[in-house]
């Protein structure tokens, strides 16, 4: 059975938010082609996980470049550090992820960022070669469903979209291959057409999760 993890990044519930809402239509099409699978969702506004601190940065430094054991890290280094690689096990054991998030200045919510901080494992999700780094998350697909208040594409403001462009570089350096993002922008800026608009990403959504559902995930 393949698995599809659903991770949101956005604090306004499911009734406010209109990410949420184009994330739920993907959702919905997504299990009318593929019922048999398995879908778990992750909210990490409520999510409780450990996130970069002293005690992971050292505990990831002892353990990758000087040689410690677990059993050679502080009690708070050891803990947080197999917390940390559960999470990354979890994620590892899906087949489909879908992110959806809002573009907060210029970026995404800074929960996601500490979220995917949890997934660079050295020897977990990558490996270091004598060609630079490899991602071992090969043969999975995610797509990224993102709302903007503003116009950036096809304007100035394009380049400084930073948001989408760190998921993507970030999932392709893991191995996973990503899909075109789903876009919904302008909110804020065309209110009275902000239903239009999240109307047109929803069915650029469910066609995106129709394709990500047919299409045969790489060996």
């Amino acid at each position: 059975m393949e698995k599809l993890l659903y991770i949101t990044a956005n604090p306004k519930g499911l009734e406010k938010s209109k990410g949420l809402k184009i994330g739920e239509a993907f959702l919905e099409a997504f299990h009318e082609e593929r019922p048999d699978a398995e879908i778990k969702k992750i909210d990490l506004f409520a999510l409780d996980f450990v996130q970069m601190d002293r005690d992971l940065v050292f505990a990831r430094g002892k353990l990758a470049g000087y040689g410690y054991t677990l059993d050679q890290l502080s009690d708070a280094e050891r803990e947080k550090i197999l917390k940390m690689h559960e999470l990354a096990d979890e994620f590892i054991s899906y087949d489909y992820y879908v992110f959806v998030s809002p573009m907060w200045n210029l970026n995404s919510p800074a929960v996601l960022k500490a979220y995917i901080d949890t997934l660079f494992i050295a020897g977990k999700t990558f490996v270091h070669t004598a060609n630079g780094p490899k991602g071992l998350l090969t043969g999975k697909r995610a797509i990224h469903i993102q709302t903007r208040g503003g116009q950036y594409t096809g304007t100035p403001m394009q380049e400084m979209e930073s948001g989408d462009r760190y998921l993507r570089i970030a999932m392709n350096f893991l191995g996973i291959e990503m899909m075109d993002t789903v876009i919904a922008e302008g909110l804020d800026l065309n209110p009275r057409k902000a239903p239009e608009i999240v109307e047109a990403a929803k069915e650029r959504a469910i066609l995106s999760a129709k394709e990500m559902a047919k299409t045969p995930l790489p060996v």
